[in-house]
Order: structure tokens, then C-alpha cells, then sequence
């Protein structure tokens, strides 16, 4: 047995012992070498596969470089180097980067020895499946320059990887070079190239090569037909698809399933579910043209088109053929069928098929019952979705990141985020490691709840274990501070941002100090469009434009380029503080920059326009919207209606809301208020009616309209129909607290109305409302005028009553009751005791009042007071 053999025999005998091995070969390749033996030394370096090999199974990524560092120390070089050897089996065996690092090395070292392109080839091969596009482009430009001739198969391989990346301009290039090189492109280089073109949407330069491969002396294979007849489908190009389809034929290729199932699913992602429903049945029914029968694929990409679609009638009629074909309805079949009934609020149906799955001994996968959790999440259904991850288990089926991040954005999303936080602590404690999106979502319900001690122990967590705080994160802390005020500290992080990364949030104080991460992986974690429309936003809100201004020019020089919401933003803001001229001038940039004008981009503008009672204006920008095809909605009509009431142009205005009906913009309560109090202040109150009982049909009964319409016929005098008005709200049980009903009263009462103002108080009582006890005085006064004591004495107790009530109420805060008792006038002159001693020159009210309380000896406010008394005095005996 020669050195060789014997070696390899001793590797091999350690192979179980990895440490042991390599210990032995090391020790062999570091002993000095004898002038007469390089043979010796040779046959030791052919046993570097062997280790080698032995290191990447058991792990060995330290001894592996070491490996390394040792064979650059050996005189071998070039294709001969036993460096060649490792790097090709590092790349073979998946450990791409450990691989491209060694050999990066090697070729630094030796830069004018490379290897053969076989070693190329397989590096280039292994990082594109691995999808390490970069050192592809590297590795192609390393054998240029190291005078390597690639093969066809290398450029076929470098061609794919461009095309794989969007990059088919540059693959047709390298394409163009490949007779340069003497390599004569074959049947795979022009497949590659044809999948490129279909992939970037390029159906029609993809078919000339078609031509070319023909032209060459080869047959297109099925694989570049199918591909090119499933994107011409999924563009909507069907008739370019059949000619293919024709063609395929003339060449003596049959079209198989796979072509007619590239046809359907291209057709249903296209959301042309009919035109693949006829092929589809075609395939089951025409014999005569040998058409490939459906499979399961087939009807599986069909379910899933009738599914989105929401062709429940086609569902059943297909879940039906299925079942009766036995085997055509797999996992699968059931998850799409449960992922359509979820994603359309078919609960219920999904619940049955869930049954029917267990039923028929199908086992739910973890991917059926995350779809039936998330479905019953988003639907509030907290309860039921945490009992069928209970079932989960039970079925022996573990929770993974997915199904907990459900739950977790679950209940966020109901701002229940202490029992997100439970289940976020489930989740460590059986084993499953949420990742950085589960904290986020967690992070950000805290915060919006307020909770900001648990916000922050939670980001010590996060940064405690390793999940790396990202960009998302900052931005969720830059929100919650910009929407508690501190806006400044805010600002401070977004800055910090740039250079220290995550560790910016560092800056919010001692309670982040263990955030602070000087790491590489921190300071990936850089400022993107929404930190920067963050605190814009909220600069402008805090009317600091000059120094959103500043941000936004330092925004554009970091290359963050603007989107319609930040446009919008200065928009919205110079509008308000009306400076119309800076907001065009804003809006021009925005145009420049490609940037469309957005509905709300046309909101803001006509609001500011309105500021200005630019009326023309305003019409203009309507007839922009309608050609645009930008609809108005509710905001929009309304700033334009009030714009035209505030110039007295009522008859405009009306004819707005007449255009809001006609084109099924529904009115809300704002387009009647402003409406209703134009036309009131203009004294038109029949139109003021009008307008109210259309309210009632759109916007339904509504207090603020019934409290508006009220006070606008109250200032115009008809009382009448105020009462009725006032009634109507008492009946439907309004507050009444905007309601003016003190003077509703007294009007009724001096216009010897008295029945109906006493009416109203009895109807106030007699429903439970606590209010003004000022609004008793008119009727009792005009009650006394006509002397009518006996109804006066009863009203003046009750007003009494009403008033200790008060006292009591206001000790106990029931003035929070869902009844209100009235407004108060902060000057008090609304106040039942200003009332009462009035000075009028007839004193009535005060008479009838002392002449009350002389006899109260027995009623309910003598006992009520009674016991306020003996109160004092037992807490004064303690004093």
C-alpha cells in the first residue's frame, strides 16, 4: 500500500472522529519536507478532499480555515492547488460564502495561477442556487482577467443568473459576446434567454428567439413553448397564446398538461376565471382533439380562480366532481377551498370544512389551521382562533412564528395588547422564537395604548435577545413620540439614525441605555420614507413648517425621494394657514417629480381656495378631477358647499348636494349642518326644513341636526315649530344639554303658551332628564299671573327639588349621566337663584318660593334638608 492509500486509510478510519482525523493530518502536512520525498508530500496533499470533506460534515468551520491557511503555505498553485480541491467541496456541500471567502483568498494570493473553468462552473452554479447573483458577476470578471476561456455552460449559467435578477439587457449582451469567446450558444442558452423575456414581461422579444432556435438547426422543446404560452396568457394575450399552441404542433410536439396548466393558471392570476373555465372543460369533454385530460394540478388552479373570484356556485360544483373522483382532492385541494370561505368571511363553511377534513382522515397541515386562525382573527373572533391552535396541539400539530404572530396581531388590532403580550411570552416558552415583525406589532399596540413601561421593556427584550431592532421599530418609537408631543426627542433619534442606527433609540433616556448597539447590524438600520413623513407630518401640525422644510431638503440629499403623502402633508398645511400661493408652489415640485395629484392632494386645495373665496378656482379644479377620473367624495363637497354658503351662493350650494345624490356620495351630518344654517341665516326656514327631513333619509336621526335645526328655528321665531322639534328629540331620548329649551320656555310662556311650556317640563321629568332648574321660572311666574298658585306652588317645589337634586348629583359627578341637565351660562345669569330674586317689579317668583317653603314641613326637600343638617352637626361634634 502506497503513502498515499495508507493515509487515506487512516482518514477514513477517524471519519468518526473528526477531531482525531484532523489532528493526524495536520500533523503529517506539517512536518518538514524531505528534499527526497515531494513525491511523499504530493500524495499527502491528494488526501485534502478526504479531511476536507470530514471538517464540512462534522462543522468544523474554524478547522476548515485552518485547513485553509495551511494549504496557501504549500508550493502546489494554479488548477493544481489543493486550495481548488476545498473550495470546490465548501461550494458542493452548500457552504457558499465560506467557499467564495477562501477562494477570494487563493486568488489574491496566486492572482496569476487561476483554475480551470470546471472550478468556475461549479461556483457559479452553486452561488446562483444559493442566489448570490453578486458573486457571480465577480467571479465571471475574476476568469476574464485571469485569461480563463468560459465554456457554454458557463455562459449559460451567467445568462441565467442576470436573468434571474431582472438584468435581461445586460444577459442579451453577454449573449451578443459569446461568439467572441468561440462558445456557439445551444437549445439551453436560448431557453434560458426566452424565460428572461417572458419573466420581465417581454412575451414578444422572447418569441424572436423562437425563430433563432429554429434557424440554428434546433427544436424548441415543450419547456420554452409552455413558458412563452403562459405569459403571453397571463397578459391577456390569448390569441398569440394559441397560435403558439398551433405551432407547437406543426413541430411535432403535442401540447401536454403542463402547457394547458400554464394557460389556466396565467388565465386565473389574470383574473379571467370564464376564459379558463372553457379550456378547462374543453379538457374534460373534447375527446376528438386529444386533448390532455385534467389532473389534479388542473383542478386545484381552477378551485382557487373560482375562489378569488367568488364563484361559490362553481366552488360546489367542482368540490363535488372532485370528491367523486377519490384522489383528486388532496391537502392542498382543502386549503385553497378553506383560504377562499376565510378570505370572504365564510366562517362558518370553514368551520364545516375543517370537520370534513378530519372526517375524512385528511390531517390539517400547520399551513390549514393558520389559515382558519388568521381568517377568525381578522374577523375579531379572538376567542375561537385561540381555540384552534388549543386544537392544534391536541392534533399534535406545534404553533410556529406565523400562528402566533396571528394571534399577537389579533388581539393588537382590538388594542388588547397585555394578552398580546401573553401570547408573545407562550410563544418563548414552548420553544418557537417570535422574529422581529411579532415584537413590532406588539411594540406598536403598547405604544398606541399608552403603555409605555411595557413598551420599553419590551424593546430591552428584543435588543437583549439578538432580534435586532430595524428600521420599523424606530419608526414605531418615532411615532408614538411625535404623537405624545416630543417631537424634539424624536427628531434627536431620526438623526441619530444615520450614524449610530438602532442604538439612536439610545437618546430616549437611562430606561434605553441597554439599547445602545454599536454593532454593524445597528447601523444598517437607517432612516426610510416613513421616519422622514413621520415627523414632517407631525412638524407641520405643530405649525414648525420652516423646519419641515429643513427636513425635507435633508430628505432629498440622502436620496430619499418623496412620495404624494409628504407632498400632501405641506399641501394640507399651507392651505389652512391659507397661503395658497406656497402650497401651488409645492404642488408644482410635485408634478415635476412625477407625482399625480390624489384626492386628498384636491381636498386641501379647494379648502385653501375656499379660505380665499376663489370660486372659479374651485370649479376649475372640479372639471380637473372629473377628467382625471378622480371622484369627489364627502370632503370634498362639503368644503366646496361651505365655500359657497359663506359667499351667499345657497342655490350653488344646494345644487352640490342635488350632485352628491345623483352620483351616490352619501351626505353626512356636516353637509346638512352647514347647509341648514345658510339657508336659516338667509330666513328661508321652509327650505331649512326641507333639508332636515332629507337628513332624516340619508344621515337618519341625529342629534347635532335636530340640536341646529332647533336653534335656528328658535333665533327665527317659529316657535311652533321649534316645540314640535324639541318634543321629537325628548322622545327619542337625545341629550339636550346644545338644545336651547330655557328660552324655548320662556318665548312659550310670554306668549301666553303656558300648557305647552309646562307641557315640556313635565315631558323633561317624566323621562328622567336632569336640567336648568332656571327653565321652571317663566311658567311659574306666568302661572302666578294668572292666578293659578295651586299648579305654580307645584312647579316651584319640584324646580326646589330639582335644585338640592343638583347639589347631590354634583357631590357624586352624576352630571356625567347619559342625561344631561342643560348648559349653564358662565356669567350666570342662566342660574335659577339669579332668577329667583330678580328684580322685575313684581317679585312673584320670590313670593311664591318663601310661600313653598313655609310648607315644608312634611314634604320631601324639609327631610332631604333635615338630614343635610343633622350631617353637619354629627361630623361637627368631631370637630
Amino acid at each position: 500500500m502506497d503513502q498515499t492509500a495508507k493515509l487515506a486509510a487512516a482518514l477514513f478510519k477517524n471519519t468518526n472522529n473528526p477531531a482525531l482525523a484532523w489532528q493526524l493530518f495536520k500533523r503529517i502536512l506539517s512536518s518538514p519536507i524531505s528534499p527526497s520525498s515531494p513525491s511523499h508530500h504530493r500524495s499527502i496533499l491528494r488526501s485534502v478532499p478526504i479531511i476536507s470533506q470530514i471538517l464540512i460534515d462534522a462543522k468544523m468551520f474554524p478547522e476548515l480555515d485552518s485547513l485553509h491557511q495551511l494549504l496557501l503555505l504549500q508550493p502546489l498553485k494554479g488548477p493544481n492547488s489543493p486550495i481548488v480541491s476545498l473550495v470546490t467541496l465548501l461550494a458542493r456541500s452548500g457552504l457558499i460564502h465560506q467557499a467564495v471567502s477562501q477562494f477570494k483568498s487563493f486568488r489574491a494570493q496566486f492572482p496569476d495561477d487561476p483554475p480551470r473553468v470546471h472550478t468556475y462552473n461549479v461556483l457559479v452554479e452553486m452561488c446562483l442556487r444559493k442566489n448570490r447573483v453578486d458573486c457571480v458577476m465577480w467571479l465571471y470578471k475574476d476568469m476574464i482577467f485571469g485569461g480563463v476561456d468560459p465554456e457554454t455552460y458557463t455562459f449559460n449559467l451567467l445568462i441565467s443568473a442576470l436573468c434571474d435578477v431582472g438584468r435581461v439587457d445586460d444577459a442579451q449582451e453577454l449573449f451578443d459576446k459569446m461568439p467572441e469567446k468561440s462558445c456557439e450558444p445551444n437549445e439551453y442558452t436560448f431557453a434560458v434567454l426566452v424565460r428572461g423575456y417572458c419573466r420581465a414581461g417581454l412575451a414578444g422579444k422572447a418569441l424572436i428567439y423562437l425563430d433563432e432556435i429554429k434557424s440554428r438547426g434546433f427544436v424548441p422543446n415543450r419547456v420554452v413553448y409552455n413558458t412563452l404560452v403562459a405569459s403571453f396568457c397571463k397578459y391577456g394575450h390569448t390569441d398569440e397564446a394559441e397560435k403558439l399552441v398551433e405551432r407547437m404542433r406543426d413541430d411535432g410536439l403535442s401540447p401536454d398538461i403542463v402547457t394547458f396548466n400554464s394557460r389556466i393558471s396565467a388565465l386565473c392570476r389574470a383574473g379571467k376565471v370564464l376564459e379558463a373555465s372553457r379550456i378547462f372543460r374543453d379538457m374534460q369533454i373534447d375527446v376528438h382533439l386529444g386533448l390532455p385530460r385534467p389532473n389534479i394540478v388542473t383542478y386545484n388552479l381552477m378551485l382557487e380562480g373560482f375562489c378569488k373570484e367568488g364563484m361559490w356556485d362553481e366552488v360546489t360544483t367542482l368540490v363535488h366532481a372532485m370528491k367523486k373522483k377519490g384522489d383528486f382532492m388532496n391537502l392542498e385541494s382543502y386549503n385553497i377551498w378553506l383560504l377562499g370561505l376565510i378570505r370572504k368571511g365564510k366562517l362558518l363553511e370553514a368551520r364545516l370544512v375543517l370537520e370534513e377534513m378530519k372526517k375524512n382522515s385528511m390531517e390539517p397541515s400547520i399551513y390549514t389551521y393558520n389559515i382558519v386562525i388568521d381568517g377568525l382573527c381578522k374577523n375579531g373572533m379572538l376567542f375561537d382562533a385561540k381555540r384552534v391552535m388549543d386544537t392544534m396541539r391536541n392534533n399534535g400539530v406545534s404553533p410556529d412564528t406565523i400562528t402566533y404572530t396571528t394571534l399577537v396581531q389579533g388581539y393588537s388590532s382590538k388594542g388588547k395588547a397585555l394578552q398580546a403580550s401573553t401570547v408573545l411570552n407562550d410563544m418563548t416558552r414552548n420553544g418557537c422564537l417570535p422574529n422581529i415583525h411579532t415584537c413590532n406589532i406588539l411594540l406598536h399596540s403598547l405604544m398606541k395604548e399608552g403603555k409605555t413601561s411595557e413598551a420599553e421593556k419590551l424593546l430591552g427584550k428584543m435588543n437583549e435577545k439578538g432580534y435586532g431592532l430595524d428600521t420599523v421599530t424606530c419608526n414605531i418609537v418615532i411615532d408614538d413620540l411625535c404623537f405624545r408631543g416630543e417631537l424634539d426627542k424624536a427628531i434627536e433619534i431620526l438623526n441619530g439614525m444615520w450614524s449610530h442606527g438602532s442604538a439612536a433609540l439610545g437618546n430616549l433616556g437611562n430606561s434605553y441605555i441597554a439599547l445602545v448597539d454599536d454593532t454593524n447590524n445597528g447601523k444598517k438600520c437607517m432612516p426610510n420614507l416613513i421616519t422622514y413623513s413621520t415627523v414632517i407630518s407631525a412638524l407641520c401640525k405643530a405649525d414648525r413648517l420652516e423646519e419641515a422644510k429643513k427636513k425635507f431638503a435633508e430628505m432629498m440629499n440622502r436620496d430619499l425621494l418623496p412620495d404624494i403623502a409628504i407632498y400632501n402633508t405641506f399641501i394640507d398645511s399651507f392651505c389652512k394657514k391659507g397661503k395658497i400661493s406656497s402650497a401651488f408652489r409645492v404642488l408644482k415640485d410635485m408634478e415635476k417629480r412625477g407625482c399625480n395629484k390624489s384626492l386628498q392632494t384636491y381636498n386641501s386645495l379647494i379648502l385653501g381656495l375656499g379660505k380665499k373665496n376663489q370660486i372659479f378656482e374651485i370649479y376649475g379644479l372640479m372639471d380637473e378631477m372629473k377628467e382625471r377620473g378622480i371622484r369627489p367624495n364627502v370632503c370634498t363637497y362639503n368644503n366646496f358647499i361651505s365655500c359657497l354658503c359663506k359667499v351667499g351662493r345657497i342655490e350653488d350650494a344646494s345644487a352640490l348636494l342635488d350632485e352628491m345624490l345623483q352620483k351616490g356620495v352619501s351626505p353626512n351630518i356636516a353637509t346638512f349642518e352647514i347647509l341648514i344654517k345658510a339657508v336659516c341665516e338667509a330666513g328661508d326656514l321652509v327650505v331649512a326644513q326641507e333639508l332636515f327631513d332629507i337628513a332624516h333619509t340619508t344621515c337618519g336621526h341625529k342629534e347635532p341636526l335636530y340640536s341646529l335645526t332647533f336653534d335656528e328655528l328658535l333665533a327665527g321665531e317659529e316657535i311652533k315649530e321649534a316645540e314640535q322639534l324639541f318634543k321629537a328629540a325628548l322622545a327619542r331620548n337625545f341629550d339636550v344639554e346644545k338644545f336651547r329649551y330655557n328660552e324655548l320656555i320662556e318665548k312659550l310662556s310670554k306668549n301666553e303658551k303656558l300648557e305647552n311650556a309646562s307641557g315640556i317640563l313635565h315631558m323633561m321629568i317624566g323621562k328622567g332628564y336632569r336640567f336648568d332648574p332656571a327653565a321652571f321660572m317663566p311658567v311659574i311666574d306666568g302661572l302666578n299671573r294668572e292666578g293659578n298658585k295651586h299648579d305654580a306652588d307645584e312647579l316651584a317645589e319640584m324646580m326646589m327639588e330639582m335644585a338640592s337634586d343638583e347639589k347631590v348629583a354634583n357631590k357624586s359627578d352624576m352630571n356625567k349621566d347619559k342625561l344631561s341637565r342643560g348648559r349653564r351660562d358662565d356669567s350666570g345669569k342662566g342660574s335659577w337663584r339669579t332668577l329667583v330674586h330678580r328684580d322685575d317689579g313684581s317679585g312673584i317668583a320670590a313670593r311664591t318660593l318663601k310661600r313653598v317653603e313655609k310648607g315644608w314641613g312634611q314634604g320631601t326637600i324639609s327631610g332631604m334638608q333635615q338630614k343635610t343638617k343633622e350631617s353637619v352637626d354629627y361630623w361637627d361634634g368631631y370637630g
